[in-house]
């Protein structure tokens, strides 16, 4: 048996009243000793690692532990460790369960990803959790209930690092027909395109709606997290904050010295 963490703090982006954050919270209870939730008030999915710097953020205590706030959850993840966490920090940030699978393209825009980058910002190692579901049959979140506790136990034993974040997908499949599991990469090709709908409202103004079109049956890569899952295993993704590319770096500046004179 591992050493329990003595707290985590738990959000999300499908917001304070999501039905995964209630089964993440019965997760965490099963690694950490002090359970906190700090989670936007409705939902903020596609809100990435956004934050609220032109209007005020409110939070509201719901419960012992239990905060709702207005904004984003990169929002939430500051107010927590730098607000009502502060003088006793989180030993981790888990962000989820989010209802649908993390992968791929989308990691970009998921602000369950964000929510765990943002903790890496705050210097708390942080892990992201998405349950994987086939529309329209409801998320096996049993699935994530019976595999998460032991997979967390060890990430976050081994693995208590603040330069990269772990992103974990549950296959959308019972329990006992999980495969294993799998470390991969994302993979390019699961966004095929965004859909703009333009609506009139009653004042006659026009307003949209923003979509995205998925389609991840091009993407075939055996390390790739849209197979395993497709393969009915666990893809666990270690994700860094930052973006640069080494070898197009050095390319770069291959052209540059060859472009413009020293």
């Amino acid at each position: 048996m591992r050493e329990r963490l003595s707290r985590v703090l738990l959000t999300n982006d499908d917001g304070v009243d999501a039905e995964g954050l209630d089964h993440l919270a019965a997760i965490a209870a099963e690694v950490a000793d002090e359970v906190w939730i700090v989670a936007p008030e409705r939902d903020q999915s596609g809100s990435s690692h956004s934050v609220t710097l032109h209007e005020p953020v409110r939070c509201r205590q719901l419960a012992p532990r239990r905060y709702a706030v207005s904004g984003t959850p990169s929002d939430c993840v500051v107010m927590a460790t730098q607000h009502l966490m502060a003088s006793a920090p989180p030993d981790a940030v888990l962000s989820g369960v989010n209802r649908g699978a993390n992968v791929s393209d989308s990691v970009a825009y998921s602000g369950t990803l964000g929510a765990a980058m943002t903790a890496l910002v705050m210097g708390v190692p942080a892990v992201a959790l998405s349950q994987a579901f086939r529309s329209p049959a409801p998320p096996p979140w049993d699935t994530v209930r019976t595999h998460a506790p032991a997979l967390l136990r060890t990430l976050l034993a081994a693995h208590r690092r603040t330069d990269l974040c772990f992103s974990i997908n549950f296959p959308a499949v019972p329990p006992g027909s999980v495969a294993g599991r799998r470390v991969c990469r994302q993979a390019r090709g699961s966004i095929s395109g965004a859909r703009v709908e333009e609506r009139i409202d009653t004042r006659d103004k026009p307003y949209y709606w923003f979509a995205f079109s998925h389609d991840s049956s091009g993407i075939t890569a055996a390390d790739s997290d849209v197979v395993a899952l497709r393969d009915n295993r666990i893809a666990i993704s270690a994700l860094q904050l930052e973006r640069d590319d080494p070898r197009a770096e050095a390319d770069l500046g291959v052209l540059l010295d060859a472009e413009i004179p020293a």
